[in-house]
């Protein structure tokens, strides 16, 4: 029988199953400090930081940064209810092909539902214990303009929120740390550290900017103080997190025999790079393998490699993949074809265009890679990948072919990449049947692919995704072209022999 999550229940879980489960042997609740608060608790925060955080505390003793989950949208309230019937526990399950690991962690200590009670959210980041407020809340809740790179301060959420009307309601990240900054400020603390633990690029630079352009609309002074003494530490997270099912929560209630409303299924890889810059202390997260360097420009030469290597790999299994009629990650790397092409791809035309990291290996980062994308347990899905792919082309495939431009590099490969995309655009795979595109961007890009038919030309004329250096290379455009038709006529799997030696 398997057991209820809930701390009552630890000791018996950690004995019960026939494969051992390791639990939290430190004290919780009111024994600890909660030092971080974070918002939006999904599958990847859980995955990642929390089980940081969870190190710490188990191995290494600190209890002044348990975490307090925060839940600022109305579906956070499955989260909510989920966490809170089992005294705010959850396992992580780590899937590989040697089998599975389970963890039940407890670094996330209480949890606090925005809708319900808005000044309570205020009121936890501003406490004096609270020393970063930490964030997962998607490209979407920095409310980014990617074009002019500015706040979109006529966005309605930031418009209420600007309102001092409703300065005690706010219902955008930047309105709650805005008001418990202020706060503090009143209260003469310093500034909490800000700490973005999202997927993109300059994440801390990005969250200063908005949250700065944000106050200077609400006070120029309280702006001038967040300026002078705040921290926003630019990261570069990692770790393949699909989302839970009801199979895998079927799956830990037979193999370990713990009932969870909702765990987390990821992989043994995990990796964080973290500048070290905060305002009002941090743990010691080396201690538990966080990589943490001087500054922006080190955290930039790790995130280029993953960037490159590992989403630009990712894409390239993606787009192709799918057009192929292949439904998981694994399943396309399982077939030797795409094995080949993602190993000469990375080795030969991403591999020699990036910056050498002293202690890093890149040959073996990418042999990692390869195993990553090849555990048959994740079950990564295609969709998942592919999702969005305007805001992920441009960043992971394009820069690389860029280079290779401007230094006269090999790049059919990535270029092949490029193609696929375009193709996938019309949301019809290599058998002719319909999938659904995701994509902010999809009524352009579609219209653009429509009447461009297998000529890059109208695609690349989109000029927030391309720049004229693309535009106006003729041996790119010839490639392009050459590719699209190729694609366009035979499909996926008789264009790739072409590209693999």
């Amino acid at each position: 029988m398997a057991l209820k999550l809930n701390s009552k229940n630890l000791s018996q879980i950690s004995a019960a199953g026939e494969l051992k489960v390791k639990v939290p042997s430190y004290q919780r609740g009111n024994a600890v400090k909660e030092g971080i608060v974070h918002v939006g608790v999904g599958g990847f925060h859980r995955a990642h930081l929390a089980v940081y955080v969870d190190q710490l505390m188990q191995k290494h003793g600190v209890t002044d940064y348990a975490i307090c989950g925060v839940g600022l949208q109305p579906f956070d309230a499955a989260m909510r209810d989920a966490l809170k019937s089992q005294d705010y526990l959850y396992t992580v399950v780590e899937r590989s092909a040697n089998g599975s690991l389970a963890c039940v962690v407890g670094s996330i200590n209480s949890y606090l539902f925005a809708p319900d009670d808005r000044e309570a959210v205020i009121a936890k980041m501003a406490h004096p214990d609270t020393h970063i407020v930490s964030l997962t809340i998607t490209e979407s809740g920095y409310y980014y303009d990617e074009h002019t790179h500015e706040l979109q301060s006529e966005h309605p959420d930031i418009q209420f929120d600007l309102d001092a009307a409703n300065e005690k309601a706010p219902r955008t990240t930047f309105g709650f740390l805005y008001a418990a900054l202020e706060r503090r400020r009143q209260q003469g603390l310093k500034p909490f550290t800000v700490l973005s633990c999202d997927n993109m690029h300059k994440n801390g630079t990005i969250t200063k900017s908005m949250l700065e352009s944000f106050a200077r609309l609400r006070d120029p002074e309280v702006a001038k103080w967040i300026a002078e003494q705040g921290a926003f530490p630019n990261s570069m997270v990692d770790r393949i997190t699909p989302q839970t099912t009801a199979t895998d929560k079927a799956a830990l209630a037979t193999a370990f025999a713990i009932e969870d409303a909702w765990p987390v299924v990821t992989e043994p890889f995990m990796q964080w790079v973290v500048e070290d810059h905060f305002s009002d202390g941090r743990p010691p997260f080396e201690k538990v393998g966080v990589q943490v360097v001087e500054n922006v420009h080190d955290v930039e030469q790790f995130e280029r490699h993953k960037l490159r290597l590992l989403n630009g790999s990712h894409s390239a299994l993606g787009y192709p993949g799918q057009l192929a009629g292949f439904k998981y990650v694994h399943e396309v790397m399982g077939h030797p074809l795409f094995r080949k092409f993602v190993w000469q791809m990375m080795q030969e035309e991403v591999k020699p265009l990036l910056p050498s990291i002293p202690g890093v290996d890149i040959d073996e980062y990418c042999k990692t890679l390869i195993e990553r994308f090849s555990n048959p347990t994740i079950m990564d899905q295609l969709p998942r990948i592919c999702l969005g792919a305007s805001g992920k082309i441009p960043q992971f495939i394009m820069p690389s072919i860029a280079e290779a431009i401007a230094t006269n590099a090999p790049f059919r490969r990535l270029c092949f990449v490029a193609a696929a995309w375009f193709h996938y655009i019309n949301g019809v795979d290599d058998k002719g049947e319909k999938f659904e595109v995701v994509d902010p961007m999809r009524e352009e890009l579609q219209a653009k692919a429509h009447a461009g038919g297998t000529n890059p030309a109208e695609l690349l004329s989109i000029k927030s995704l391309f720049g004229d250096d693309l535009r106006n290379d003729k041996r790119f455009l010839q490639e392009m072209a050459t590719t699209m038709e190729d694609i366009a006529r035979d499909g996926i799997m008789k264009t790739l022999p072409k590209y693999i030696h």
